[in-house]
């Protein structure tokens, strides 16, 4: 095998530590190095960036153009749900939280159960439209608080399986059409657990960088010197590194349309989330056929310092999502229509703030979906009540893999059972039509 590091795809890959690292999050989470955590990068049959504290993957390019685009965003770290879709009308909430609770009189859009964290103003517009919701008191089936072991679980959605095959390779799988990529790893790290199966992944260092390193001649010829002379030598090479080579060299090819977009990301804010978004948004305007992306961002885990109104992580990580969710479906152009944003996290906070003006590792949580398709508003068939003793949690009364089952029905006309396999989803209405 080459040197992963040096793979002529994207050149040098960086391996510095997300900027979370730091003291407001758990030993598990801080030793999460970036390889593993925000998942490095891999081999072919999407594309993933990373930026900072995020990453984003892509399913492979299809030889037509993607109808429907569904994009999935990963808060790591354990976002709190309960900050940012206020159950203000659970009085358990404010008695829990006597310090960090959102008072109700700045909460936004506030109906007679719930209300939006007051900087996540950027989406009212969305919201506005109808094209924005959010699910609460969703997750697993059953607790389970270590970050990692929830990330696969979550991301796999196939319990008890012996198959390490993500919810969203089997989602690419049940599609009519399937990319030529066909490959196996030539740089480092594994991709996210919900793209891992059968069908190939692909992944770069940046769209920009989606090119043959040392290949000076691209932009005046597509097929330059070096790509030819890569060309002839694995040609005809029948093992899997012939063949990954091949498909990497197709890859870039195919992800020619993409580099010639604009990039926008000056719109997106100065985040880690936005400057990942902006490159989704640059993959669907390139119209290559690009069904599924993911988005890794990884600042949630606060444990100390969430905060106030005033002060803290929570109105900075709000607002920074709130911007970039706003800027990418306004940068989508015609794209837009066909583009639905779910945003997820592995586990929710307990009820009761810690004495560090943080949370510590909880269950239920706070899931939206927004853009094509959506039925805008609050979502929560069973609203389960609220504790306020140190170990009260949000108890799961809607599966995540309910809201998911909506999207790919929906949206893909997929099979649930195909997708979730062994799992009877129960209506959560977060989709027109379900």
């Amino acid at each position: 095998m080459t040197d992963p590091l040096t793979s002529p795809i994207s050149g040098p890959m960086t391996s510095s530590v997300s900027q979370t690292l730091d003291g407001s999050c758990c030993a598990e989470y801080a030793a999460m190095s970036r390889r593993s955590l925000l998942r490095g990068a891999l081999a072919l049959g999407g594309a993933t960036t990373v930026v900072g504290s995020a990453v984003v993957s892509a399913s492979a390019s299809s030889i037509v153009p993607a109808t429907s685009v569904l994009v999935v965003l990963s808060l790591r770290g354990a976002a709190d749900g309960l900050s940012l879709v206020v159950p203000h009308a659970d009085q358990a909430y404010y008695d829990a939280r006597p310090r960090i609770a959102v008072p109700k009189d700045k909460l936004l859009v506030a109906d007679a159960m719930f209300g939006l964290h007051p900087n996540l103003a950027p989406l009212l517009p969305l919201w506005n439209a109808g094209k924005l919701a959010a699910v609460h008191a969703t997750g697993l089936p059953a607790p389970n608080r270590s970050h990692f072991s929830a990330m696969e679980e979550l991301e796999d959605a196939d319990p008890g399986s012996s198959r390490r095959v993500g919810w969203l390779n089997r989602l690419v799988g049940t599609r009519n059409h399937h990319s030529p990529l066909q490959a196996v790893g030539v740089v480092a790290g594994p991709p996210p657990t919900e793209l891992v199966g059968p069908l190939p992944l692909m992944t770069v260092g940046s769209v920009d960088g989606m090119t043959i390193a040392g290949d000076d001649q691209w932009d005046t010829d597509p097929a330059g010197k070096r790509r030819r002379s890569l060309t002839t030598l694995w040609g005809s090479d029948k093992s899997p590194l012939g063949t990954a080579m091949r498909a990497t060299l197709q890859a870039t090819s195919d992800f020619a349309p993409v580099m010639k977009t604009a990039d926008n990301k000056a719109s997106y804010g100065d985040s880690d989330v936005g400057r990942a978004l902006s490159e989704v948004a640059r993959v669907i305007r390139g119209d290559v056929g690009v069904e599924v992306l993911t988005v890794d961002q990884g600042d949630w885990d606060m444990h100390t310092g969430l905060g106030t109104l005033e002060w803290g992580q929570m109105i900075k990580n709000a607002g920074d999502l709130a911007t970039a969710i706003a800027a990418f479906f306004g940068d989508l152009g015609a794209q837009a229509d066909k583009v639905t944003l779910v945003a997820l996290s592995e586990f929710g906070r307990r009820v009761a703030e810690n004495d560090n003006y943080g949370l510590d590792h909880g269950y239920g949580n706070g899931m939206f979906v927004a853009g094509a398709g959506v039925n805008g508003g609050y979502h929560c068939p069973q609203w389960p009540g609220l504790g306020t003793g140190l170990d009260a949690d949000v108890t799961v009364t809607t599966d995540y893999r309910s809201v998911l089952a909506e999207v790919v029905s929906r949206r893909f006309n997929s099979s649930p059972a195909a997708v979730f396999p062994g799992f009877t989803p129960e209506t959560v209405g977060v989709m027109q039509g379900a």
